[in-house]
């Protein structure tokens, strides 16, 4: 038992480090490539001078870096509570299952591109435009991976219940609620990055503040090197947000996060 916690530790590090060596190289080549070559920073300026101009502007970068956080997760928690409470309701009704999801399947067959400027035309520059397409970015995984999740329930544990006198509300409580949640929380990691890029394309369309807005400026200015630091930054920001749901699924459901280690393995 004493050895579990570095076997975890090592599993990780097994789990992070290809994807790690692979981006130092990958910086590496971009640093030597624009070493040599000379070429423009305007054009392609190097890793280290995007981290030194990134940490130059850390605090206007920090400021646009909060308001998209706030914009990311403001839409993602609309998005979240819509999810469950439709998810829900379509498990209750067969019929209502059969008319819902092909319209939440049809949902994606409209491009972001077209939907937010749409959102600033109709509801201004404000907050709740941008809301609105996170939203409508994030809604479509969560859903369907709940809705999936009830109907993945162990039948036979259900017809047990129901032989018992229990009633669909506690068959739904004590059955179908716990077989969604590995697939609640898969769902919940694509949504999340999802929420991120939403926004960030929302700010760009039309903003005050935000990554988006900032990128926009900074490429109007010729400035891709803080272009490329806004990039990064959101990249964090999305590789946080995404180890923030193993955080939310440890401490919720352990033993659906140990249930898909064993897995993979």
């Amino acid at each position: 038992m004493s050895t579990s916690p570095t076997r975890e530790v090592g599993s990780r590090l097994r789990w992070v480090l290809p994807a790690a060596v692979t981006v130092a190289a990958l910086v590496v080549v971009w640093q030597v490539y624009v070493t040599v070559s000379g070429i423009r920073p305007q054009v392609l300026p190097s890793p280290l001078r995007v981290l030194r101009q990134g940490w130059a502007h850390r605090e206007e970068i920090g400021a646009h870096a909060a308001a998209t956080l706030q914009v990311t997760l403001l839409g993602f928690a609309v998005s979240l509570t819509l999810a469950w409470l439709l998810a829900i309701v379509v498990d209750f009704s067969p019929w209502l299952r059969r008319a819902f999801v092909p319209l939440f399947v049809a949902s994606q067959t409209l491009p972001i591109v077209a939907i937010a400027p749409l959102m600033i035309i109709w509801f201004g520059f404000g907050l709740l435009p941008k809301i609105l397409v996170v939203s409508l970015v994030t809604f479509f995984p969560m859903v369907i991976g709940l809705i999936e999740g009830f109907a993945a329930a162990d039948r036979e544990a259900g017809a047990l219940l129901r032989s018992m006198g229990a009633s669909r509300t506690q068959e739904f409580r004590y059955v179908r609620l716990p077989s969604a949640v590995p697939r609640f929380f898969t769902a919940l990691r694509i949504g999340i990055t999802y929420a991120v890029v939403g926004a960030v394309f929302a700010e760009y369309v039309g903003a005050s503040k935000g990554l988006g807005i900032y990128m926009s400026l900074q490429k109007n200015s010729f400035r891709t090197d803080l272009v490329l630091a806004a990039v990064l930054v959101t990249a964090l920001l999305s590789i946080t947000l995404y180890l923030a749901t193993f955080v939310v699924e440890r401490l919720v459901a352990p033993w659906a996060l140990a249930e898909g280690r064993s897995g993979r393995a």
